[in-house]
């Protein structure tokens, strides 16, 4: 059940929270990415102790691996992988589009090649539900089509009706106890088809609401307006997910969107890379700028990387590829995301998410004069006679 608290007076953001069988979720909330039964680099300890709320697993790469049979002797996702709070699985939906070159479509589901061993895996809405069931997590995905977001209208018609059908065939399946389900609208940036959609699956009453079909590829303009078509469509009393969203500045906007849901693998994958998140946009730890200096990654931070560790020093572990290195960069900004929600959570409850938006995405994406400022400021600073 989703339980709205409090909407914003000047946006569209909302504070609620979202009860499920392992507990209730403080919403808006991010959800880490733990595809295959793990958020990379990271144990559960620290993804509890950084105010994690509910992971994401998913659907197909678990019904490879490692296969249902393993799963049930486990007892579910939650015992195999020791996880005591909620956890969304998503249905495989995406991977449709991810691994188009792989799977070949039909009206009652999906073939998919394995990407493993070539062998064959077939996921339809019957499929996909009875996986998750098993899985047991606390809120299943409907099977869906996700269509490239510049797909002709009349395939992208071709893929609503797909996913309306299927979505139909979802809520008629047996569910884990205490299991959630929720729909996803498709639709690409076309209105008509998003209204359609939205409008098909409400009727179907479904437990909460996603936006999909957004950030495959498309220009974030675009993005946004997947979003805003959307959201307004949707029920006011049902959680909304903008699925495999975004960076923090994304985050903050559509939170000012009226979205209550996020995920993606942006803090672990480019923490791979070398690349921090904080408050003032990206930086790459493993630039020669950094070879001395001994500053955390982000002053104000408090995550274990930033209380303990230099530039510096994470610059030299990531350069001679020691895996410290790369978790600490995945504990930064795995917190960093964490932590900004929070922050958002806390300024809705104060009434002052408004003025929190605009300094935020100022910040993260700052102006030419901004840019000017900082860029003379650092100028003072290297002419100073104390350096």
């Amino acid at each position: 059940m989703f339980t709205l608290l409090k909407k914003d007076g000047s946006t569209r953001a909302r504070r609620g929270q979202l009860t499920t069988a392992h507990g209730v979720i403080e919403t808006p909330v991010f959800m880490p990415v733990g595809t295959q039964a793990s958020v990379k680099a990271l144990d559960p300890r620290e993804l509890t102790e950084m105010g994690t709320q509910i992971l994401l697993g998913n659907t197909y790469h678990l019904a490879l691996r490692p296969g249902m049979e393993i799963m049930n002797e486990a007892g579910g996702l939650h015992r195999f992988m020791n996880w005591d709070l909620p956890i969304l699985t998503d249905s495989g939906g995406f991977q449709v589009f991810s691994l188009a070159k792989i799977r070949q479509i039909s009206q009652d589901g999906v073939a998919f090649k394995s990407h493993l061993d070539g062998s064959t895996l077939f996921l339809g809405p019957r499929e996909a539900m009875a996986i998750q069931r098993q899985l047991g997590s606390d809120i299943a995905m409907a099977f869906d089509q996700c269509p490239a977001h510049d797909a002709p209208l009349g395939e992208m018609k071709e893929a609503v009706d797909r996913t309306l059908r299927w979505a139909a065939l979802c809520l008629e399946q047996p569910r884990a106890k205490g299991q959630k389900v929720f729909g996803i609208v498709q639709g690409g940036s076309h209105p008509e088809m998003r209204a359609y959609c939205a409008e098909a699956l409400c009727s179907m009453d479904f437990d909460g609401y996603a936006i999909g079909g957004v950030s495959v590829g498309e220009p974030e303009p675009e993005m946004m307006k997947a979003v805003e078509l959307t959201e307004p469509l949707l029920p006011e009393g049902k959680a909304r997910y903008a699925m495999g969203l975004g960076t923090p500045a994304q985050l903050v906007e559509l939170v000012a969107r009226g979205v209550d849901m996020f995920d993606c693998v942006l803090p672990t994958r480019v923490a791979r890379n070398g690349t921090a998140f904080t408050k003032d946009g990206t930086i790459s730890i493993k630039a020669g700028y950094n070879k001395r200096d001994w500053r955390p990654i982000e002053e104000d931070c408090h995550c274990y990387a930033c209380t303990h560790f230099s530039r510096a020093y994470l610059r030299h572990l990531l350069n001679v590829n020691e895996i410290l290195g790369l978790r600490m960069l995945s504990v930064h900004n795995s917190h960093m995301y964490l932590d900004l929600m929070q922050a958002i959570r806390d300024h809705l409850d104060r009434g002052t998410f408004a003025s929190f938006r605009e300094q935020f995405v100022a910040r993260y994406r700052p102006t030419q004069k901004i840019l000017d400022q900082r860029a003379e400021h650092a100028r003072k600073q290297q002419d100073s006679p104390d350096n």
